[in-house]
């Protein structure tokens, strides 16, 4: 018999004794350990695609400070311009969203990318989640927001993944978001710790349950409040969810869930070519972000009537 195979059949026994009170220490550090975010260093900036941008650091919660790349519009935009905070994966970091700049600032917006707390170049945490990310994306759009060439009224949010949900989750705590573009949203915080899982061949009946409830108690939020499916019907801003057909991280189901859950014209949904981390597949539907988004700055703004209502 295989190691592997020994292992996942040794599971089912070991794994109920790993949740006794003096075992579970051991079993919530491996927990804390499996699911910790990598951390890639920069390898580029956007001097590299030919954009001048400037380094900041921008204070985020429990005194921390994020990495972000700021760049101001073209001059040739009229000030105060829009603009767009854009957030990375888990384990990803801004380095690896910065294809997605020459098309965006090309089409007249001000960009800022951001490092979450645990990713490239910000502070470090005991641990990361989708609610620090959307932390992190509000905070930016507060330092943004704050910035005297930026119109507060038309900032949006672009998230990937983690990212994706973070930004739906952000949209929700602040009401003058403008717009939000989803790149391979998942629709459920729990679908993903169930296929994390069972990649992990960790059998979902004998610790599913308390795996879910010891990430639920460490991240300080429950699954359903932070859900994509939950935070996505709240929004009044409009939405567009892109997914690639060949997704095998976040199935394309998903994006069709989130289609339903929200049921309202100005939540659009584009399946694309590509899977969960196709860059190039992204690049080639930047005209319909762009497009996007040039109809949502250039619509009258409803940021008074948004917020009195709120």
């Amino acid at each position: 018999m295989s190691r592997s195979k020994l292992v996942s059949a040794l599971l089912p026994t070991v794994l109920p004794w790993m949740t006794t009170p003096p075992l579970r220490p051991l079993l919530n550090w491996g927990l804390r350990r499996s699911l910790r975010a990598s951390r890639l260093a920069h390898t580029r900036s956007p001097a590299d695609f030919g954009l001048a941008s400037a380094t900041v650091r921008i204070p985020t919660a429990n005194g921390k400070t994020l990495h972000a790349w700021h760049l101001p519009a073209l001059p040739t935009v009229a000030r105060p311009s829009p603009a767009l905070v854009i957030v990375h994966g888990w384990g990803s970091n801004a380095d690896l969203m910065l294809p997605l700049a020459p098309a965006l600032h090309a089409a007249g917006l001000a960009l800022l990318f951001i490092d979450t707390r645990c990713h490239g170049a910000s502070d470090d945490e005991p641990f990361t989640s989708l609610p620090r990310f959307a932390e992190d994306t509000v905070h930016a759009v507060d330092w943004l927001a704050a910035q005297p060439d930026i119109d507060p009224s038309r900032i949006a949010l672009l998230g990937h993944s983690v990212g994706a949900g973070a930004v739906l989750l952000a949209a929700t705590w602040r009401p003058q978001i403008a717009a939000v573009v989803s790149l391979a949203a998942f629709a459920h915080p729990a679908d993903m710790m169930q296929r994390w899982m069972a990649e992990q061949n960790l059998p979902d009946a004998v610790i599913g349950p308390y795996i879910l409830q010891y990430v639920q108690r460490t991240i300080g939020y429950r699954f359903d409040a932070i859900a994509p499916l939950t935070n996505l019907p709240q929004l009044r801003c409009p939405v567009l969810l892109m997914h690639g057909e060949h997704d095998t991280t976040v199935p394309v189901e998903d994006a069709h869930r989130l289609l339903a859950a929200a049921a309202r014209d100005s939540v659009q949904l584009h399946i694309g070519p590509g899977g969960h981390d196709s860059m190039d597949a992204f690049l080639e539907q930047m005209p319909l972000v762009i497009g996007f988004l040039n109809q949502v700055n250039s619509a009258p703004s409803d940021l008074a009537n948004r917020i009195a209502t709120d």
